[in-house]
């Protein structure tokens, strides 16, 4: 027994021969024109022929956005309202309180004047302690 003289058993299923002439017509059974009617087109179920990625479909705004973290803002007013003489204002008893959210925890804290003009800025009628990161706005300063 050699290999050359070896044979199966079973015959091997002839593959069709597509588009090369014959009496399959003009098309030859690959239908109108498109990615699958050429030679050596791409058959895979899971191909979308090229599709941009997502971030191609994103949204383009315009001009530059910083990326800077903006503080948290509360009124002097609120402050006033809110603590009693002889308190530390610090960022956990401004949770307590109910003037930020605790997931603002990381953000920083300024405090500036109501709407009233510069000239009649506001001022506290009590005596509080500030934490050291809290920042102040120019005329709370004065």
């Amino acid at each position: 027994m050699q290999i050359n003289t070896l044979k199966l058993n079973s015959k091997k299923k002839k593959r069709k021969t597509i588009g090369r002439g014959g009496k399959k017509g003009t098309y030859c059974g690959k239908g109108n024109k498109g990615q699958k009617a050429r030679s050596g087109a791409h058959v895979d179920p899971l191909f979308e022929g090229g599709r941009s990625t997502l971030i191609d479909h994103m949204k383009k705004k315009k001009g530059f956005k910083s990326r800077g973290i903006k503080p948290i803002i509360i009124s002097l007013e609120k402050i006033e309202k809110n603590f009693q003489d002889g308190e530390t204002v610090s960022v956990e008893s401004l949770i307590k309180v109910g003037l930020i959210d605790r997931r603002e925890k990381k953000k920083s804290i300024k405090i500036i004047g109501g709407n009233k003009p510069a000239s009649s800025a506001e001022k506290l009628s009590k005596k509080l302690s500030f934490e050291k990161g809290i920042l102040f706005s120019k005329s709370i300063k004065k």
